[in-house]
């Protein structure tokens, strides 16, 4: 059984940066998709980044990015650690980010659907 805890959120101004951060302990991340997903208040889980499988390992695995932080944040992983750094933030950034894995998930790791395991949130504020 995969843990996930996250963790790096906080309250920020407009225009600044967070690093979140996700450990994965009870397995290695290596066979599983890692995204990251965010959910405010009265609307809809979204998928805003993630790392795809590729030939069944996510070590080299293909990034993904929501349209809304392309150019902003940026997904990467270091052993059974995945972090979201995220720049220039802005007040719809606002919201609990998640982190969740997805064996051998795919290029369609944007889609919360399908994941295995995810992780408590990590509530983020953007305001001045």
């Amino acid at each position: 059984q995969m843990q996930l805890v996250e963790s790096g959120g906080g309250l920020v101004q407009p225009g600044g940066s967070l690093r979140l951060s996700c450990a994965a302990s009870g397995s290695t991340l290596d066979y599983y998709a890692i995204g990251w997903f965010r959910q405010a208040p009265g609307k809809e889980r979204e998928g805003i980044s993630c790392i795809s499988t590729r030939d069944g390992s996510s070590s080299n695995g293909p990034t993904h990015y929501a349209d809304s932080v392309k150019g902003r944040f940026t997904i990467s992983r270091d052993k059974n650690t995945v972090y979201l750094q995220m720049n220039n933030l802005k007040p719809e950034d606002a919201a609990v980010y998640y982190c969740a894995t997805d064996l051998f998930g795919g290029s369609g790791c944007l889609s919360p659907q399908g994941y295995d395991f995810w992780g408590q949130g990590t509530q983020v504020t953007v305001s001045s």
